[in-house]
C-alpha cells in the first residue's frame, strides 16, 4: 500500500494501479496520529476510514499537486536528519574527497569500516553508531516538482538519491515508523571537500521527498536510477542501490542510534531520517546548474521524485541588538 497527500489537503491510497481518496482525512500526519491512538496499523486505519472516489495519481503528480508525503502542522516540529557511509561502496566516494595514505586512513574510511564490522548487530544487541547529520526542519522539506533551492553562497548543489523513513513520536515518547519514501538529500559537496569539518554546513540545504509513502517493511534489495536532465536531455544517469543487502548498517541499528537520544522522542514530533547513498553525480565530475532537473526513481517506491534546481537570490543578514 502507498499513501500520498495533496497540497490542498486530502490523502490518497494506492494499491496496484488503483488510487482512491481516503474518506474524512486531510493529512497523513492526522491519519498516523489516529492510528496510534487506536493502536492499529496505518493500513488498518486507511481501510477503516474508507474511500470517496478514484483519482488519477499520475495526473496529480504532473500538475504538481502532490505534497511531501508527511508534514507536521508546525514545521518546527518536523526534523530532517540522516546518516552517511551506510552503504557498501559509499566510502570510496567520500574517501576520494578526504583521502589520506593507506597507512593513515581518512576518518570517513574508518567510520565506514566500523559499520562493515559492527553495523548489523544480532537481535537484542546494539551495533556501532553511524555518521549522523542534521538537515533542517520542515521548512526545508520540498515536495516532488518543487525547486530545490541552492543558497547564493553555495559552492555546489548536488543530488543524493536516498530512501527516507518517516516517524511520529507517540504521546508516551514511543517512536512509530509510518513508512519509507524516495529522498533527494541535496548537498554542497564542494564545501564538504574543502574540509570534513564543513560537512555540517554542506548539509543545511533543502531536501525533497516522495511523492508516495510506502507502507510495510524496508525492501532488502532496492535498485533505482538517479539522473540529471538539462534542457530536456539526460546529462548524467546512474543506478543507485539501497536496502540492507547493499548496506553496511541495518535499519534497526540506524533507528536505534537516532532515537536513543531523548530530545528525539518528544511527543508529537515528526522525524524524517535519510539512510544514505553510494551514488553521486559529483563523483563523476558533474556540476549541476540552475534549471537542471534531478530525477530519482525506484520501482518499489512508486512515482518518481523530480525537482529542478534553483539558485536563491543573495541575501544580507545582520543581527540587530535589542
Amino acid at each position: 500500500m502507498y499513501l500520498s497527500q495533496l497540497k490542498k489537503g486530502g490523502v490518497i491510497c494506492r494499491v496496484g494501479s488503483d488510487a482512491k481518496k481516503v474518506n474524512g482525512i486531510a493529512t497523513i500526519y492526522q491519519l498516523a496520529t489516529l492510528a496510534i491512538q487506536k493502536k492499529i496499523t496505518l493500513e488498518t486505519a486507511v481501510n477503516q476510514q474508507g474511500f470517496t472516489a478514484s483519482v488519477d495519481l499520475l495526473a496529480l503528480a504532473e500538475q504538481n499537486l502532490l505534497d511531501c508525503p508527511v508534514r507536521h502542522p508546525d514545521p518546527a516540529h518536523m526534523l530532517l536528519t540522516g546518516t552517511g557511509l551506510t552503504h557498501l561502496g559509499s566510502a570510496s566516494t567520500r574517501n576520494a574527497m578526504h583521502a589520506k595514505s593507506e597507512e593513515n586512513l581518512s576518518d570517513s574510511m574508518k567510520i565506514f569500516q566500523m559499520g562493515v564490522e559492527g553495523g548489523k548487530p544480532a537481535a537484542g544487541e546494539v551495533g556501532v553508531q553511524p555518521e549522523w547529520f542534521y538537515k533542517g526542519t520542515g521548512v526545508a522539506a520540498m515536495a516532488s516538482g518543487d525547486p530545490l533551492l541552492s543558497p547564493s553562497f553555495a559552492l555546489d548543489g548536488g543530488e543524493e538519491p536516498e530512501i527516507a523513513g518517516f516517524y511520529i513520536i507517540g504521546e508516551d515518547g514511543q517512536p512509530y515508523r509510518l513508512g519509507f519514501a524516495l529522498a533527494n538529500e541535496f548537498s554542497d559537496h564542494v564545501t564538504e571537500r574543502i574540509n570534513y569539518l564543513f560537512l555540517a554546513h554542506s548539509k543545511l540545504r533543502n531536501a525533497s521527498f516522495g511523492p508516495e509513502l510506502r507502507l510495510g517493511d524496508f525492501p532488502q534489495d532496492i535498485r533505482g536510477m538517479s539522473r540529471i536532465v538539462r534542457d530536456g536531455s539526460v546529462l548524467w544517469e546512474k543506478e543507485f542501490l539501497s536496502g540492507e543487502q547493499n548496506m553496511s548498517h541495518s535499519i534497526r541499528n540506524l533507528e536505534h542510534h537516532h532515537f536513543k537520544y531523548g530530545l528525539f522522542r518528544q511527543p508529537g514530533d515528526l522525524h524524517v531520517h535519510m539512510f544514505g547513498t553510494a551514488t553521486l553525480s559529483f563523483a563523476d565530475n558533474i556540476a549541476a546548474q540552475e534549471g537542471d532537473v534531478f530525477e530519482i526513481e525506484a520501482p518499489e517506491f512508486g512515482l518518481p521524485l523530480r525537482n529542478p534546481m534553483k539558485i536563491e537570490d543573495s541575501q544580507s543578514v545582520e543581527v540587530l541588538p535589542l
